[in-house]
């Protein structure tokens, strides 16, 4: 390993990556349960402003009411509160993936998707639907660049032993670099970014909402309900 940190460079990134994470296709009334009706909702909503305790009326919601900043911790922040082993971690840390399209975030995450949740379930064979929402995010870094070194590496790009990437990742979260960038494991022409600081993630903004529909060997990913926009082939994850 020491090798391939002896020919790293640095690529300069100051662009918005894409982030894709698990949803719910619409928003849920927390009145509902009770009455069918909208109107009704919003004077329960209403009410329940009214009565709220003290606490809930701050000048600094971000304290208080944690909620409202929810685009930030959807986006940017949950990767850094719940830490998961991944390609680049092994569980002792957070990482934050991005991507440079919305494409290659589909076969990343559909990858996961498949053979993870669902297998782990023994739900692979099933009709399964699941919601998804991407994210802009403004990724302002200097990040190790990993792309020209995978040929010299196989390791890097391995579809399933992280052994080397999760050492890779151990030495930068030890030495306090910010992140890294490299090529797609999941959709050769992509790119991934692996940040390590959240402090370089800023401005989150909504991209799209899609879903994801495995119907036998398929996952049939939409932007509009009904309307294919991407087929991916599970037996190529």
């Amino acid at each position: 390993m020491d090798s391939l940190f002896a020919h790293l460079t640095l690529a300069d990134v100051h662009r918005s990556v894409i982030r894709n994470v698990v949803s719910i296709g619409t928003s849920q009334d927390l009145f509902d349960d009770l009455t069918s009706s909208p109107a009704e909702w919003a004077m329960a909503q209403q009410v329940e402003d009214e009565v709220k305790p003290p606490l809930y009326v701050s000048r600094t919601p971000v304290i208080h009411r944690p909620f409202e900043d929810a685009a930030w911790a959807n986006a940017i922040g949950w990767p850094f509160k719940h830490w998961q082993r991944s390609r680049f971690s092994d569980g002792s840390f957070g990482v934050w993936y991005g991507c440079d399209s919305a494409e290659t975030s589909v076969y990343e995450t559909a990858y996961h998707w498949f053979n993870g949740l669902l297998s782990d379930a023994g739900f692979e064979k099933e009709k399964v639907v699941g919601e998804r929402k991407l994210y802009d995010v403004s990724c302002d870094a200097a990040l190790l660049d990993l792309r020209p070194l995978t040929a010299q590496h196989p390791g890097l790009m391995h579809p399933t032993d992280y052994s080397a990437t999760q050492s890779v990742g151990a030495r930068l979260h030890r030495e306090g670099h910010p992140g890294l960038v490299t090529t797609s494991v999941r959709y050769a022409p992509g790119t991934n970014y692996a940040v390590l600081n959240p402090a370089v993630l800023s401005n989150p903004r909504l991209h799209c909402q899609l879903t994801y529909r495995l119907d036998g060997q398929h996952i049939v990913v939409e932007k509009q309900p009904g309307v294919m926009w991407m087929d991916v082939a599970t037996a190529a994850l």
